[in-house]
């Protein structure tokens, strides 16, 4: 038996046909046209479903199960998208409509990132691990916590939301609505935005250089790039990020515990040359520095496929 992994973006829709070793055997994708109606979003997302089923040879009762990995707020227990502003779903029951539309008659849902946190856990970098968290680093920062083995949302399906701990008080302004929150900080934009900040500050920064002299073409890499070329100001840069990141994540392991901790996102790219001044932190700091089995921090392994292979995954949480 099969089942299929639904990435519901702002931008795409993915799909995937998952073998029962949770191993993508085909996929494929359509944009999202997100400000269109939900329902016709939902009736391209079932058209790719049942194309993809056709072309890997295989018809829809060969599907055991069917998954949906949503932005916003969702319960998985009613397979209703509560909220989510960017697809304009409100107490939307895409479960239902996506079986009705495909003819799979079990359709789970779950929050995108507790997806590719599962996903993570099942077949990533925290395999094997029975307590798991996932911190990806983006727009912002999106977080899933495993516990023994299932998605951990909280009462009403709205907790993981860990970019919104808050590491400085008053702090950046966050697009929550409160300051100082570690989104704010360590997400892609944070960086970019210190990034750019530093740049206006030192203008014979070779930030410049790598950005061709443009404040608008600097991005993620371009710090770190600076960085390893020599320039106190990019080096600046991104001494203050590790300490921002180190900070939230040594905060989660405080509070979890957790077996493995991966983090994704783009500027995971750097590997280790953001990793060992993270993990040297964290190591110093957290509280369970001495005497007890340490959290192991990972990168993530499974990228863009981690929602998918997650919400194939949905019906063993």
């Amino acid at each position: 038996m099969y089942s299929l992994g639904i990435d519901l973006g702002g931008t795409n829709i993915a799909v995937g046909v998952v073998n029962e070793n949770n191993e993508i055997v085909l996929k494929g994708s359509v944009p999202t046209l997100a400000e269109r109606e939900i329902s016709l979003v939902i009736d391209d997302m079932a058209a790719l479903c049942l194309k993809l089923i056709a072309d890997a040879g295989l018809s829809v009762s060969d599907i055991a199960h069917a998954g949906v990995a949503s932005p916003g707020t969702v319960n998985p227990e009613t397979g209703v998208v509560v909220y989510a502003n960017n697809l304009k779903m409100n107490h939307v029951p895409l479960a239902k409509m996506l079986s009705e539309r495909t003819g799979i008659k079990d359709v789970f849902l779950a929050n995108d990132a507790d997806a590719a946190a599962f996903g993570e856990a099942v077949a990533g970098a925290a395999k094997g691990a029975r307590d798991s968290v996932m911190i990806t680093l983006g727009t912002g920062v999106g977080g899933g916590i495993i516990i023994d083995g299932k998605i951990y949302s909280g009462f009403n399906h709205a907790g993981g939301e860990l970019g919104h701990i808050v590491i400085e008080k008053d702090g950046r302004p966050c697009s929550c609505g409160r300051k100082g929150c570690w989104e704010a900080y360590s997400s892609a934009t944070g960086l970019v935005k210190m990034t750019k900040e530093k740049m206006e500050e030192c203008p014979d920064s070779k930030m410049w250089d790598v950005s061709e002299g443009k404040l608008e073409k600097a991005g993620g890499k371009t710090a770190f790039k600076a960085a390893r070329l020599g320039d106190k100001a990019g080096k600046e840069v991104v001494d203050t990020y590790v300490s921002y990141l180190a900070c939230g994540l040594t905060n989660i392991i405080n509070i979890f515990q957790p077996e493995i901790l991966s983090i994704g996102g783009g500027v995971c790219n750097e590997g280790d040359y953001l990793l060992d001044p993270v993990k040297k932190i964290i190591f110093s700091e957290c509280y369970s520095r001495d005497g007890v089995p340490q959290t192991e921090i990972r990168i993530a392994k499974l990228g863009n496929d981690a929602g998918i292979i997650g919400a194939a995954a949905l019906c063993a949480k």
